[in-house]
């Protein structure tokens, strides 16, 4: 995994190079569920910050450079999924591409788009909160000096609107390529842990008729990518690496 993660940083990072300082650099990371997609978006957000400090060492307290935005928190809610014709279905399906907000991600990333200007002001996008099942609005600050925007999501390369839409207005499409049974098993793992499914016949179960079956028309549509990333069943990999200990996937006011 260091091989592939040091190799896009240093690409990134040189690129940056070429950015107009009104602009931001944006790149999209999906993969299916149980990729390791936000482990990676994780480790090439915070490896550009540590460039950046390094090279400007009086950063080192404010802003940083870089963000890192997980799709999470463009989750439909559990109140939003209640109200939809048949619920029953819209919570089972829950990760599905029907139960995101994904104009409302498309909104964001339009924003992210316009010139850096005196008069800019810090953006939010929603974080999600594994404790309450449920996104958490304007969780994530974006402030104007953030100039590199590193998405993490399933559908952020999907040939279907609004992704695709998004997916355009994207410098980089990165792709995390994994075998389905190394998914399966993260997923078993994490559904048990996140406290979604009550054993691992209930995660496993969760994982096939959903997640699985998610990742499937995940691969199916994908778009051309820029990168293609491979996630291999060893421990770098493990998303659970990445949580902040209390269950809420966030990087607050950056």
């Amino acid at each position: 995994m260091e091989e592939q993660v040091d190799r896009l940083v240093k690409k990134t990072w040189e690129k940056f190079h070429h950015v107009p300082k009104s602009k931001r650099l944006l790149i999209a990371i999906s993969g299916i569920p149980g990729s390791g997609k936000t482990t990676l978006a994780a480790m090439v957000s915070n490896r550009l910050n540590e460039l950046h400090v390094k090279q400007f060492p009086g950063t080192s307290n404010g802003s940083p450079l870089a963000a890192f935005i997980p799709m999470d928190g463009y989750h439909l809610s559990r109140k939003q999924l209640d109200a939809m014709p048949d619920p029953v279905s819209a919570h089972q399906r829950r990760g599905a591409p029907f139960t995101f907000d994904g104009d409302s991600f498309f909104s964001l990333v339009k924003a992210l788009r316009k010139p850096i200007a005196p008069e800019s002001c810090t953006l939010f996008a929603p974080s999600f909160d594994h404790s309450i099942k449920d996104p958490i609005a304007n969780d994530i600050a974006i402030a104007p000096c953030v100039r590199l925007v590193v998405f993490e999501g399933n559908y952020l390369s999907l040939n279907k609107s609004p992704w695709k839409d998004a997916a355009a207005l994207m410098d980089e499409l990165w792709f995390v390529d994994v075998d389905f049974e190394v998914a399966r098993k993260r997923l078993v793992y994490r559904h048990v842990r996140a406290g979604i499914a009550k054993d691992e016949q209930d995660a496993a179960k969760r994982a096939d008729e959903n997640d699985l079956v998610n990742g499937q028309e995940i691969v199916n549509g994908r778009m051309e990518v820029h990168e293609m990333v491979i996630s291999k069943d060893d421990v770098d990999w493990a998303p659970e690496k990445q949580g902040d200990g209390d269950g809420k996937f966030r990087r607050r006011n950056i």
